[in-house]
């Protein structure tokens, strides 16, 4: 589609504000989970409806960072000077480092003055026509990393900014663009997400983490999210910003340093330090789960391009790194912007992240199976009573080991709502027991929430089967040393439907006919009887049922094949005895009891290694594996 002519831009771009601030305040819920779509951002319900930003009160400000080239800088503030603002009011801040203070001779020192003087006059003689001018001219020499983060801290959760360095020059279009972009995607309640932190408007041409994925779209994707900050030209939102301000102050208080293995930009932190910011950004970024709005405009253009003159980053000018977008090469429709539901999700590795998925029944589940990597079995893992830090830890073990094939449930609350925003399949199990006829179970108090998990886990494994997918059940109160286990037992005992270890609460349902034709809705119903009952007789000693105890008894009077794993040959319980590194030897998993404390679990882990997270429960590592 050929793009509308340049006089035709303003209406339209009223027209599209009109429409996206009438939609605003005429949608009083967010977008449904009922309605379950894999490709859905799902945020909270809860902090979605309280998020309410007035266009009314937009404004926007672009922050140019200078040093020391005139050339460049003229040029940066000659182009967005020729942007079209649409007849609003944009302010420009301009940031002038200074010179280091060194010992050297009156004649270089002459010529580092006389420099900044002449770039000081053409700021100052500069006529900005569009909003206020601001110069910032240091005293002192602070670097490009304060240059960055001092250069702004949000007035409003309207006020935006667009920070570009003094070697950028951007399109005529850049701004129609940005407007549109922030009507869409930050007014427009059916499009915003708590995930996007901006927009880049740089052509995307980097992936940070280790051995990651090739940087490969389709030409009919001309927005994408992406987890990279971009500085080239880089659009922030102000909720973010201020939240990373917070987040690198404490870090930065604390001395904790911003080191994530397995990322390309950790390296040039080891070996630039202060001197950039990006690696303290990434790190936050990957600790949030959020994410950037990239652009793919084909043929190497971009609407904001940098020259690679010779600073920080570049000891001599490398040229352009992509061809500017402007009207002579515009051959589609700049303003058109597809929904949020539409895009693709990227993130360090560029892999693609699916957020959003949050199960409630079991249509959706069935709706969410043929979006699990194509392999034959899906981990079903148990997050009842399972502390947040642990879970994230086990989902650290997950990425090492690339197991991708999982769904977690749990009940709801904003850690399981935060999951499935940062790209983790789940089920709400409070939603998904009532869907099923099971609110009616007479079971009370913590035998009524180890009811509600068995019972969701046998329809769960009914629907497994039905689409043709092993199960393989466990519990949050373990972690997998290889994914070697699983494999090993589908391929040496296929003959078994089922294998089932008592202490570790481990289970695995083969998708065969036999097991198919057992695992009916008769079989569910005697899982419902037997639990029932079972939790009325240990009531009053307070225990609680157990998913394994019932499968292995109902399965033998069914007659089923089922495998008894020893768990002494396969997983090392910890929390007493002398457990070590060199005592793993090839075990496939240790494991707890659920009655251990926290701070236990994690010091035994931590001695062996596998406490993977940082004081935020974050990840400490970025591992790709190739798709």
């Amino acid at each position: 589609m050929v793009g509308p002519k340049r006089h035709f831009l303003p209406l339209v771009l009223i027209s599209l504000t009109a429409f996206f601030f009438y939609s605003y305040y005429h949608s009083s819920l967010p977008p449904s989970t009922s309605e379950f779509n894999p490709n859905l951002t799902v945020s909270n319900p809860i902090h979605a409806q309280s998020y309410n930003p007035s266009l009314t009160n937009f404004s926007f400000i672009v922050k140019v960072l200078g040093f020391n080239r005139l050339d460049s800088l003229s040029r940066c503030i000659l182009s967005l000077a020729n942007a079209d603002y649409l007849g609003d009011r944009v302010h420009l801040h301009v940031y002038i480092d200074h010179f280091a203070h060194q010992n050297g001779s009156s004649t270089t020192l002459d010529q580092k003055l006389s420099e900044s003087h002449r770039i000081l006059e053409f700021v100052d003689g500069f006529d900005w026509k569009f909003g206020e001018k601001l110069v910032h001219y240091r005293t002192t020499n602070v670097g490009l990393q304060a240059q960055w983060l001092e250069a702004w801290w949000p007035s409003s959760d309207n006020e935006f900014v667009f920070i570009v360095e003094d070697d950028l020059e951007v399109s005529p279009l850049y701004y129609e663009f940005i407007k549109s972009l922030i009507v869409n995607f930050y007014y427009n309640a059916s499009n915003y997400s708590p995930s996007i932190y901006g927009a880049s408007l740089q052509r995307p041409r980097f992936v940070p983490g280790k051995h990651g994925n090739k940087l490969q779209l389709g030409d009919e994707t001309r927005l994408f999210l992406y987890q990279l900050v971009g500085t080239w030209g880089q659009i922030l939102f102000p909720k973010p910003w201020k939240e990373f301000r917070l987040w690198y102050d404490k870090n930065k208080a604390k001395d904790i340093r911003p080191l994530l293995e397995g990322m390309v930009t950790t390296g040039w932190y080891k070996k630039m330090g202060e001197r950039i910011w990006t690696p303290w950004f990434i790190k936050f970024i990957q600790s949030r789960g959020y994410f950037n709005i990239y652009t793919n405009f084909l043929h190497e253009r971009a609407l904001s391009v940098s020259h690679r003159d010779p600073g920080v980053n570049y000891g001599k000018t490398a040229g352009p790194d992509s061809q500017l977008l402007d009207d002579r090469s515009l051959d589609f429709n700049i303003l058109e912007m597809h929904p949020l539901s539409s895009l693709k999700w990227f993130d360090f590795c560029f892999r693609e992240v699916i957020p959003g998925r949050v199960v409630t029944n079991m249509d959706e589940l069935g709706l969410l199976l043929p979006y699990l990597k194509n392999q034959d079995s899906v981990f079903l893992v148990n997050l009842c009573e399972i502390s947040d830090s642990l879970t994230r830890n086990l989902l650290c073990h997950f990425e090492r080991l690339n197991i991708r094939n999982y769904i977690l449930f749990g009940p709801e609350s904003d850690f399981l709502f935060d999951l499935a925003r940062r790209g983790h399949p789940v089920i709400n199990i409070d939603q998904f027991v009532k869907t099923v006829g099971l609110y009616k179970l007479t079971s009370q108090g913590s035998q009524f929430e180890a009811v509600k998990s068995i019972l969701a886990k046998a329809y769960i494994i009914k629907k497994f089967m039905e689409n043709g997918y092993n199960s393989w059940v466990v519990d949050g109160n373990m972690l997998f040393l290889s994914a070697d286990l699983f494999l090993d037992l589908e391929s040496k005992d296929p003959n078994d439907d089922f294998f089932l270890a008592t202490s570790l609460e481990l289970f695995y349902a083969r998708s065969s006919n036999t097991a198919k034709k057992m695992w009916d809705n008769n079989f569910v119903s005697k899982v419902v009887a037997m639990v029932e009952d079972l939790a009325r007789k240990i009531s009053l000693s307070h225990g609680k049922p157990s998913f394994v105890h019932v499968m292995a008894n109902l399965l033998e009077e069914n007659g089923a094949k089922c495998k008894k794993l020893d768990e002494t040959t396969y997983g090392v319980k910890i929390g007493s005895g002398n457990v070590n590194k060199s005592y793993l030897g090839n075990k496939k998993l240790v494991y707890w009891s659920t009655e251990m404390g926290l701070e236990s679990i994690q010091k035994w882990l931590e001695e062996l290694n596998l406490w993977v997270v940082d004081q935020e429960s974050s990840c400490t590592a970025v591992v790709c594996h190739k798709s």
